[in-house]
């Protein structure tokens, strides 16, 4: 338990640190003489310890000055700038709250500074001319959001949809005019201009308030199951429209819900009124970067969790959709697209189909849009840091090819990571939708000090462009959908993903004074689930997908190095650890690998096996991968893993995938997700789902996923040996008592079960997809303004940016017009797709080396080819001929 002094709630850092540093004087002095002696520098929480430890010598003097309110100080201190004479504190004692502080190192004198003033001290240490600027660009939201209500308590951060019913009951029960906004948002529902619930014959609050008393005396004589259509005229006489409900019971409960908000508006009952509301049919989801499809993807370059994460979310969306409809009376069906980017050179791929029907969906599709430029459509693969050129004009062609298919303007606009949200923003903006962003990861806090440092890093991330998408997104979105309270605010210990977007400085760019608040209401914590027809218990052995078994047998255990896995395990006997990820940095399959290989003990115990990537670092596009694989490698032979570590190929075939999982329970071993930083961690949940004891980073969601101890562990990836402990504990534990990789295992379903399933998921943001819509009309001045702000932010900075960025011109391009004419439905598939020539799957599922399917690109660049062969057979013909013609003429010429 810290049992450090902390402030009183009344107390400011700058009020009570002058105290706390007399009480020290000498040590204080001694400390603050080494801070500033080696020059300007930033330091982080650790360095600040540090440099305590080595000032204060006497270890019991040290811990009675850190048990006060100096050691409540320097740990709730993020970072320090300093600029001697000055050291500024960035302090941060609870989550979303920060104060600024600058001490004097001479004279102990101790003033609060604004987060501007700050910006300047660490611009100090990076770039004096730029701090020293008076013209350098400052990006304010807050001066947008001024008069917007906010959250106030750490605790409540992520709860935005809850407190928007209350202050919309606040609003609601003291102002009329709130009641006619109530009424409007009403009156403007409809399904392709067919009006829904109300006419404008109830033009008025009274009338609706008339009108609903009458129809409840309708439906209350009737019998509960009577259908809508018996008594459809009647509510029609008197303004009511379709959508109140199937049946009488129904419509009774509808209309009551409605007459109790305008009666008495309170926050549960306007929650029950934005549930049924039939305010979202259509949903359009953006998902740009990496290889999207439903096949074969898994494991290429930028392509992992956040497929799995979409298409999931797609199913239960349409039949959290379908049972709304069928409950609110209506013959209507909903329209789901999934909106990547067309891929000509596909690996392979369906990533070359323009239009996919999403499998075991009836209304949904992925629809692929390609990437232009002036000198036609992007042929290859690009990565997610270099795909900012071509967003804007993505986005345009977006919105023609959405209106197309679906007819109308979607409902809900759903924005995926960094480009999917810029998008979604791009396209929400022009179509007047509302919008929500899901960012799975921000890079900011991936890579440390990737702000003041963006020079060092943007020739490889082109963080200037990444950041800037983030901020504009982050406030033209109408809400945020999180996976945990970490994602938003962190811990008590470390800020959280968008908590580090609230103020940073980019030197010589420009200075993020208010960029996004945390306690804004369009934060919503809203968890997903795991696929329980793929991810299931392993005791669940009438549904195990036994045909599987022989092909994970030879996965796991074939003692031959081949394409597919290299190393093998010598005892078979051992429990397997088991990790799968991309290969990347953050995913830190290397660092798990270098734990295992320090740690003999746990060798001694169990195998392990990662699935993560390719075995070649030539095969891959990804700079990152390429390192990744070179030093997997590298720890492979400097630990001398073989017979104890089994590397397996990026795999791609979901459903093998979730049986290689319960195979590895089998072998009573353990998942290990051991990321530097997991926003969520899809794989835990899908381990978790499978019975597998699980120990996973302390680093993002994870944390609030696993209860540590009880439903599996947590663990540190910046301390391996720890953290290797920790797993060898577990199973040297498991040794001496059988029923303990039981106990945990079972606690990690019910964990599961209890708080992570799509159907909740699905609802909460059909939810959330009302209450927003309505929230946006109540704050459409204060919108409008903010989007001029963000229109100048994205015209005078991003759109420079983003030409910066090169456009590879090492493949050839080919000039695809975009279609001028309407498609026939006819175009739109809707059988559940066969699998064509374009991939062949071998019995481990990888894709095989047939070649891809003919698509409208590759027939136009193998016509670009025939017509240039045409083209020099002909100018060849016409050079003989000339030559023909002058050596006739010169004959002539000398024999006449």
């Amino acid at each position: 338990m810290d049992s450090r002094q902390p402030l009183k709630r009344s107390d400011t850092i700058a009020d009570s640190m002058p105290d706390a540093l007399r009480q020290s004087t000498y040590h204080m002095k001694r400390l603050f003489s080494r801070l500033v002696a080696t020059g300007k520098r930033l330091l982080k929480r650790q360095h600040l310890m540090d440099e305590v430890e080595k000032s204060i010598e006497d270890k019991a003097e040290r811990s009675k000055i850190l048990e006060g309110l100096i050691g409540f100080i320097v740990i709730s201190t993020q970072e320090a700038a300093v600029v001697p004479p000055y050291v500024a504190f960035a302090v941060r004692p609870n989550p979303g709250f920060w104060e600024f502080v600058k001490v004097d190192s001479e004279n102990l004198h101790v003033a609060g500074i604004s987060v501007l003033e700050y910006l300047k001290f660490k611009e100090m240490i990076f770039d004096p001319n730029w701090a020293n600027d008076e013209n350098a660009l400052e990006i304010d939201f807050e001066t947008i959001n001024y008069n917007t209500s906010h959250l106030t308590l750490p605790s409540s951060i992520g709860n935005g949809a809850s407190y928007i019913s209350k202050f919309m009951f606040s609003k609601l029960s003291k102002n009329c005019e709130s009641s006619r906004r109530l009424l409007d948002y009403l009156l403007a529902i409809n399904h392709r201009g067919e009006d829904l619930l109300i006419n404008e014959n109830l033009n008025s609050v009274e009338r609706l308030k008339t009108a609903l008393l009458a129809a409840n005396n309708v439906v209350s004589a009737l019998p509960k199951e009577t259908p809508y259509k018996n008594f459809e005229q009647r509510l029609k006489e008197l303004g009511f429209e379709k959508g109140w409900g199937e049946n009488a019971g129904r419509v009774k409960e509808t209309m009551m819900t409605l007459c109790e908000v305008l009666q008495t508006p309170e926050p549960a009952k306007l929650d029950s009124l934005f549930s049924w509301l039939p305010t979202v049919f259509r949903i359009v989801i953006f998902s740009p970067h990496g290889y999207f499809g439903q096949s074969d993807v898994l494991g290429l370059p930028d392509t992992g969790g956040q497929v799995v994460y979409i298409l999931d979310q797609v199913k239960a969306l349409e039949e959290a959709l379908l049972l709304r409809i069928k409950s609110q009376g209506l013959a209507v069906k909903p329209q789901i697209l999934v909106v990547t980017r067309l891929i000509p050179d596909a690996r392979g791929t369906n990533c070359n189909q323009e239009l996919e029907p999403i499998i075991n969906t009836k209304h949904s599709h992925i629809l692929r849009v390609p990437f232009r430029t002036d000198n036609g459509v992007l042929q290859q693969w690009v990565s997610r840091f270099d795909i900012y050129p071509y967003l804007e004009t993505f986005s345009q062609d977006c919105v023609n090819k959405i209106l197309e298919h679906m007819e109308c303007k979607p409902d809900l606009i759903i924005g995926n990571y960094s480009d999917g949200n810029l998008v979604a923003s791009l396209v929400a903006q022009k179509l007047g939708i509302t919008q929500a962003n899901i960012a799975h990861a921000l890079e900011k806090t991936k890579y440390e000090d990737s702000d003041v440092k963006w020079k060092e890093l943007d020739a490889k991330y082109h963080f200037s462009c990444q950041f800037t998408a983030d901020i504009i997104a982050m406030n033209a979105t109408d809400l945020i959908i999180t996976s945990t309270y970490q994602e938003i605010a962190g811990s008590k210990e470390k800020p959280g993903q968008y908590e580090s977007h609230a103020a940073f400085t980019m030197p010589g760019l420009c200075r993020v004074v208010s960029g996004i608040n945390i306690f804004d209401p369009k934060f919503n914590i809203v968890a997903p689930g795991a696929d329980q027809s793929v991810y299931f218990s392993y005791l669940e052995k009438n549904k195990r997908l036994t045909s599987f078994h022989p092909a994970i047998e030879e996965l796991l255990y074939n003692g031959q190095d081949n394409n597919e896995h290299i190393g093998y395990l010598e005892d078979r006997r051992k429990p397997i650890i088991f990790s799968m990820a991309r290969l990347d940095t953050v995913k830190n399959i290397t660092g798990l690998t270098e734990w295992y290989g320090k740690n003999k003990r746990l060798r001694d115990l169990v195998n392990l096996v990662v699935v993560a990537g390719f075995f070649d670092s030539s095969k891959s596009h990804d700079r990152e991968e390429q390192e990744e694989i070179k030093k997997m490698h590298r720890l492979t032979e400097q630990y001398q893993l073989r017979g104890q570590f089994r590397w397996i190929a990026a795999q791609t075939d979901r459903h093998r995938n979730g049986e290689l999982y319960r195979c590895i329970a089998d072998t009573k071993g353990a998942f290990v997700q051991p990321a530097l930083y997991e926003a969520f961690g899809l794989t835990v949940i899908e381990a978790m789902n499978c019975g597998l004891p699980t120990f996973a980073t302390n680093k993002g969601g994870p944390a609030e996923i696993i209860v540590d101890g009880v439903s599996g562990f947590h663990i540190d990836p910046n301390n391996g040996d720890q953290s290797s402990n920790i797993i060898a504990d577990f199973f040297e534990k498991c040794k001496m008592d059988a029923q303990h990789w039981n106990r945990v295992s079972t606690a990690g379903l019910h964990r599961i079960q209890e708080c992570y399933t799509w159907e909740i998921y699905a609802n909460k943001l059909l939810n959330m997809g009302s209450i927003y819509g309505f929230w946006r009309q109540l704050n459409k001045e204060q919108n409008l303004a903010k989007q001029r702000y963000i229109q100048l932010l994205y015209n005078l900075q991003f759109r420079k940016l983003a030409r910066t960025v090169p456009v590879p011109t090492e493949q050839a391009q080919v000039y695809l017009p975009l279609p001028t004419t309407k498609p026939k439905k006819s175009r739109v598939p809707t059988a559940k797709p066969e699998k064509g020539p374009s991939t062949s799957t071998t019995a481990l599922g990888k894709p095989g080396t047939q070649p891809a399917a003919e698509t409208p690109l590759t027939r136009i660049t193998s016509l670009q080819q025939k017509s240039s062969s045409i083209q020099m057979l002909c100018s060849i013909v016409v050079a003989l001929w000339l030559i023909y013609y002058v050596m006739r003429m010169l004959y002539y010429k000398f024999t006449w």
